[in-house]
């Protein structure tokens, strides 16, 4: 089932052009990144799939069905810096959240233990630390038990064990099977925690799906010939499937037009050209590297 189907859509703040007729599927049970720098319309796009903006043009579903405000109260959203009273607990924040949300008070211990914050129930807001902060954030998101999470920047502002909480609460809430679109800028954590993608970049969507089918696109191979060996570039580039071949940090790194390169062969291909080499390895294209690739292209 997909649980968000974008159709096209773009906003315009006057001469401004936030989306331009991005489209893309979230299927259900998805960690499905929305992965841009600032200024990319990551924020935007939430916040009309949220009914907070309306678009210019285009169109979207939720649930395979055109959007109502009864499938948005089966979504459960975290769309900007955690807002709670700071002289109130833990627990008497999330029974306001929960008013206001026209959710009941039942699940408040559960969310509270799910994002490992029951203990501190009692204690008052200003004594959290930023992530503790972000997960009571979370915690108030999943009051009444949402089939679906919209997080913008979970992990904005946080230090390196923060994220880690907050990377870690999130891969348990997708075991449980939540569905979670979680927008960011930060490559590794999408990388690590998402397992579908879309790529923004001023308003445009470069590519969109899994996210190993998006780092797919080409092995990397370091290599280096034992010393004194003659220029090896040649030999290299005629290999089958290499696409190009350059200089990286003393090694020759031969980059790949698909994934599952035989080392074996390449060695033995090597040898049978007289070149011995005293390192082979493969080196998987990470993120970062397909994300320059994208946006310089």
């Amino acid at each position: 089932m997909t649980i968000l189907s974008v159709q096209k859509l773009s906003k315009r703040y006057g001469a401004i052009q936030a989306l331009r007729e991005v489209a893309f599927d979230v299927p259900q049970g998805s960690v499905f990144g929305i992965l841009g720098p600032n200024g990319s319309g990551k924020t935007t796009l939430l916040g009309i799939v949220m009914d907070v903006l309306r678009p210019t043009s285009g169109s979207f579903q939720l649930f395979g069905e055109l959007p109502t405000a009864a499938h948005r109260r089966r979504i459960g959203a975290l769309l900007e810096t955690p807002n709670f009273y700071h002289y109130l607990s833990a627990e008497q924040n999330l029974k306001v959240a929960a008013a206001i949300k026209g959710k009941g008070e039942a699940d408040i211990p559960s969310v509270l233990a799910r994002v490992n914050l029951l203990e501190r129930k009692d204690s008052a807001f200003s004594t959290f630390s930023l992530g503790m902060k972000q997960r009571l954030a979370i915690a108030s998101s999943l009051l009444g038990s949402p089939e679906l999470l919209v997080l913008d920047e979970p992990t904005n502002g946080l230090d390196p064990v923060g994220i880690a909480e907050i990377r870690e609460l999130i891969k348990s809430l997708a075991r449980e099977g939540k569905t979670i679109i979680m927008a960011s800028h930060l490559l590794d954590e999408v990388e690590r925690v998402c397992t579908h993608m879309a790529l923004l970049k001023k308003g445009q969507l470069l590519i969109s799906g899994k996210v190993s089918d998006i780092l797919a696109p080409g092995d990397i191979v370091e290599v280096r010939a034992v010393a004194g060996t003659p220029d090896i570039t040649a030999a290299l580039e005629a290999f089958p499937g290499v696409q190009k071949v350059r200089t990286e940090e003393g090694l020759l790194e031969l980059v790949f037009t698909q994934r599952e390169t035989r080392l074996g062969e390449l060695n033995e291909y090597c040898f049978s050209k007289g070149i011995i080499l005293e390192h082979l390895a493969l080196k998987r294209k990470s993120l970062e590297a397909r994300f320059i690739e994208l946006t310089e292209n």
